[in-house]
């Protein structure tokens, strides 16, 4: 059993050793190579809606860049795209939409040949439709289209969530009909998607280096982490890091990995503080275990390489394999309740894992209503305690 342990976490932290990895997301990135990124912005107008005087002679003016359909038209806006690329780019998209592939609020993540040097790379696309009035709610929608472009599609799938919160970012920008705060908002937020969207977890890693365990450990135990003498973006980022490393929300079935976002034992924990006034910066009331250790090395490794997508499927790794341990404690401490051998297994269990902590924290907390399972809890932490003192 122990071995077995053993070998599922080492074929969990060496992801980074992958051929399908290696492969597709760290081609162009050992010699930290800065990653091409590139933005589109289009006009979506259904043609048969009634287009105002000023988006008349906006559309008449960009006739040479744009691209109809028999229900619809598609106007560029602007783009950080070779001349060349972009028109390929435009009847990707018109395609996509005459097939109804593109939904409202839905970002959608595809692998595009373009000419450009990359040739393919990832492309998230995203319909924003416009509010239709309730006089006119059967009208044709408008709206935008937003495109992001670099890496690949399986990279860029890994950052989702955060592209879709990104382009949502962009609504209070896109309501003039002319867009006259192109230059002012619009293209440096367009500009900026992948610093903002892809990056923080990276800039976390390089922050905090090895020490990257401590936070790894307040975002399983849910602990509070108080980040000063730093910037907002720094706080932002840190904040975000612990989100994403949280095991809340990541299966709303999982009422496992629920509890273990919300346990909380009745012992007080300090927040864990990083001072970044001094450079490393300095880290107090730090907690970590070898569990956490043992995947912080993962994460320097993929930070000294310059690959952002594959820290974020270490840190998916790292976040499964925390839940496929949690759900093995569950099961041998029902197991335990009828039988010493059992007791025994979840014994070596908690020795072998390295997260005997985080996971009898979420143990106790989950069985607290079961006066047996807290029982065998309580055993097995006393059994830890007598092992660390000897």
């Amino acid at each position: 059993m122990f071995t077995s342990q053993t070998s599922s976490f080492q074929d969990s932290i060496d992801v980074e050793e992958r051929d399908d990895f290696d492969s597709e997301e760290i081609s162009g990135y050992n010699q930290k190579v800065q990653l091409n990124c590139y933005y589109a912005i289009y006009l979506y107008q259904g043609t048969r809606s009634e287009a105002t005087a000023e988006n008349v002679s906006w559309n008449q003016r960009r006739a040479d860049s744009t691209s109809s359909q028999e229900d619809f038209s598609l106007t560029l806006v602007d783009s950080s795209l070779p001349m060349e690329a972009e028109p390929e780019l435009r009847t990707y998209i018109s395609r996509r939409l005459s097939k109804g592939a593109l939904l409202g609020g839905m970002g959608n993540i595809a692998t595009v040949e373009l000419s450009i040097p990359e040739q393919a790379v990832g492309c998230y696309c995203c319909l924003l439709e416009q509010e239709r009035s309730p006089e006119q709610p059967d009208a044709d929608g408008n709206g935008y289209v937003i495109c992001f472009l670099g890496g690949s599609e399986k990279g860029l799938n890994l950052y989702r969530l955060e592209l879709d919160k990104y382009v949502q970012g962009l609504q209070s920008s896109l309501q003039t009909p002319e867009l006259q705060n192109l230059e002012t908002e619009l293209r440096p937020y367009l500009s900026l998607w992948y610093e903002e969207s892809v990056m923080h977890i990276y800039r976390v890693v390089q922050l905090v280096q090895s020490n990257i365990s401590f936070l790894l450990h307040a975002a399983l135990s849910h602990s509070h982490v108080e980040v000063s003498n730093s910037d907002e973006r720094t706080k932002a980022d840190v904040s975000r890091f612990i989100k994403a490393a949280s095991l809340q929300g990541l299966s709303q079935q999982d009422t496992t990995a629920a509890s273990l976002c919300k346990a909380m034992s009745e012992d007080a924990h300090s927040d864990l503080m990083i001072d970044c006034s001094e450079s490393p910066p300095a880290l107090t009331n730090t907690t970590s275990n070898r569990f956490c250790d043992d995947w912080s090395q993962a994460f320097v490794n993929a930070a000294e390489r310059g690959n952002p997508f594959l820290l974020r499927q270490i840190l998916e790794n790292f976040k499964l394999k925390a839940i496929q341990d949690m759900n093995s404690l569950k099961r041998f401490v029902r197991q335990a309740e009828m039988s010493h051998y059992a007791l025994f297994r979840c014994c070596q269990f908690l020795q072998g894992c390295g997260n005997a902590d985080v996971l009898l924290q979420n143990a106790r907390s989950e069985h607290s209503d079961l006066p047996e399972a807290c029982r065998i809890i309580s055993v097995l932490e006393e059994f830890l305690r007598e092992q660390a003192q000897a």
